[in-house]
């Protein structure tokens, strides 16, 4: 591991200026991926500015919402009895995550900006352009299983491997950030960037930027909810696809819909047009299956990943159903039809 600065930093301001203007520094809180990318020398930092003497550890009532802070922990805000109760959507993608230890040390700010798990990307030995930009992407043409399906680019197929994030993205959270100019939110539809002709910077911080909270609206969709995760092994996998689906219903009719999708794109994907398809129609499986043609509509696979489409539209329809049933998904029941 190469050798860095350590700063601890006791408010958001001192941790803003001790990140200073060095590209290389990073916050560090649970640390529970940065740490992993040292010690594979992906990520070389010459400072580290700690940041979990911040208060930004609670969850608080905000304009009919909730308002989490940046280091609240994914275990903590996963039982939070108001999560649990208003945005089940949230606390069950979180649980479909990682591990108990992980999530005990996991925080909100860190699981959003958590980067890309493909293998060519964590192997110094090979070209990646999330690493190197311009140095070209094997995984297209070479192992891509687990790659994009959607939103790629010639430079990248690389995947966002967020569960926690995908929720966020059908609730419509907000992103709160500071930084050397000041304060701002971001629209959580704005925060993750597609590959493009970039595929090194994974999100919209400016620099020197620092998450401070996570706004979660008032909707909610009370029982008519679901994630749905679909992955190698159940326990301790990263999703091959992920489906989060949320539903307002007057009787049979869906009054408003939420669907997003994790394990397909650079970025948590949400299709407003597939959304605003099922606005109106009945809650049933000509609908969903619709509403999945047009999500899926400009799929394009690898060499190694075109099941990825058809996972998906069974995965979407599957997610919409149990949404419509009240049944969300059950972490032991891996099967799909």
């Amino acid at each position: 591991m190469n050798r860095f600065d350590y700063v601890r930093a006791d408010t958001v301001a001192d941790a803003i200026k001790a990140l200073g203007t060095d590209p290389s520094a990073r916050f560090i809180a649970g640390g529970t991926n940065l740490v992993d990318l040292m010690k594979y020398n992906v990520e070389k930092p010459g400072r580290l500015v700690d940041i979990t003497r911040l208060p930004l550890k609670s969850i608080e009532e905000h304009a009919g919402g909730l308002r989490i802070g940046a280091l609240v922990s994914n275990a903590d805000l996963a039982y939070d009895a108001r999560i649990q109760a208003r945005y089940p959507l949230l606390a069950s993608a979180i649980l479909a995550g990682a591990s108990a230890q992980l999530r005990n040390a996991a925080s909100t700010g860190g699981n959003l900006n958590q980067r890309t798990r493909c293998y060519y990307f964590y192997d110094e030995g090979t070209t990646c352009n999330k690493r190197e930009p311009g140095s070209g992407c094997p995984a297209i043409g070479g192992v891509n299983r687990i790659h994009a399906i959607l939103g790629a680019s010639g430079a990248c197929i690389a995947t966002n491997p967020s569960d926690m994030c995908v929720a966020l993205a059908a609730l419509e959270a907000t992103v709160q950030v500071s930084g050397p100019e000041g304060d701002r939110a971001i629209a959580f539809a704005d925060y993750h960037r597609l590959p493009g002709d970039d595929p090194a910077k994974d999100n919209t911080l400016k620099p020197g930027e620092i998450v401070v909270s996570v706004d979660l609206p008032a909707t909610d969709y009370g029982p008519h909810h679901t994630y749905l995760k679909l992955r190698d092994r159940l326990s301790y996998a990263f999703a091959l696809v992920s489906v989060a689906a949320a539903l307002e219903l007057d009787g049979q009719t869906i009054k408003t819909a939420r669907l997003a999708l994790g394990g397909v794109a650079h970025k948590p994907w949400r299709n407003q047009d597939a959304e605003a398809l099922l606005q109106g129609k009945p809650a049933t499986r000509e609908s969903f299956k619709a509403a999945a043609d047009l999500v899926l509509r400009e799929a394009r696979p690898q060499s190694e990943n075109g099941f990825k489409i058809e996972l998906a539209r069974r995965a979407i329809v599957r997610g919409l159903e149990q949404a419509a049933a009240g049944t969300p998904q059950s972490q032991s029941d891996k099967r799909i039809q």
